[in-house]
């Protein structure tokens, strides 16, 4: 298990993009703090990851390593991204619960991985791995799957196991939670008090879509109702230390992701006095 530090309100910031990026340096007092995508630091941009550190908490999180893949790690991949979290000297370093390449292809997307031991202790290998390059603290995300994969423990099951066997945390995505929920009809809530809290140390939120009757996650949408429910659920439930604001398309003028990021610290300080 990662040992958190309850803290009385979640640190509530944003990711880090090409288009907001002049206002992020520009540190304005709504966000406080930033996660970076290590792959986008991957051939340039050591300056901004230096400026960013010693202006905000930052937290670098990774898209391609493929912890689920039960080949070696990319020795070139793992390198270039512990130089990333070397020179932001991150509070913590992510990952996804998921694989993104089978074997030499590239799939180009995060996939599911079935809960079973044997993808358990894939996973706990090459976290443990991430961890000793890197010597930082690891937490890994959760993530959408249209098809749910048979297993021989639930979800939840795996998740605990997951953290407890290899010492990292959870970075809860919200909106992934959700939209499985929805797609796949079980209540959020009760999945929610499967988990143990005290491995719950991240969130990331962002609005949703739904297409013909299915929920999308596009990183393009401000954050219903419903899901700022939810996040209150989760923030009174576990000692969360941050919420990461992400968004990757359809951005809105800044003073509408500043409202945003108010509704977020709103939401965690009445969730605090439940």
């Amino acid at each position: 298990m990662m040992e958190n530090e309850l803290v009385e309100i979640p640190h509530v910031g944003v990711g880090f993009r090409g288009p907001i990026a002049d206002w992020v340096l520009s540190k304005p007092e709504s966000i406080d703090c930033v996660e970076v995508t290590a792959e986008h630091f991957f051939d340039s941009g050591e300056d901004i990851l230096r400026e960013l550190s010693q202006s905000y908490p930052v937290y670098v999180h990774g898209l391609g390593l493929s912890l689920g893949t039960p080949d070696p790690l990319d020795s070139v991949a793992l390198r270039r991204f512990c130089r990333v979290a070397e020179i932001a000297d991150p509070d913590w370093i992510s990952e996804h619960i998921a694989f993104t390449k089978s074997g030499d292809v590239e799939l180009g997307h995060l996939n599911p991985v079935p809960c079973t031991a044997r993808t358990l202790q894939t996973l706990v290998d090459h976290a443990r791995e991430v961890m000793d390059l890197c010597q930082k603290p690891l937490i890994l995300e959760n993530i959408t799957a249209f098809l749910p994969l048979p297993g021989e423990m639930s979800e939840t099951e795996f998740i605990n196991q997951l953290c407890d066997t290899s010492g990292v945390g959870l970075l809860l995505d919200v909106t992934n939670l959700l939209i499985n929920s929805r797609n796949h009809n079980f209540d959020p809530a009760e999945w929610l008090r499967e988990l143990n809290p005290d491995h719950i140390v991240q969130l990331h939120i962002v609005g949703y879509s739904v297409r013909d009757g299915v929920w999308l996650d596009h990183h393009a949408a401000s954050v219903q109702d419903d899901l700022l429910e939810l996040m209150q659920e989760v923030v009174a439930y576990a000692p969360v230390q941050a919420i990461i604001l992400e968004r990757d398309a359809h951005f809105p003028p800044v003073s509408e992701i500043e409202a945003e990021l108010v509704r977020l610290e709103d939401a965690c300080e009445a969730a605090r006095l439940r």
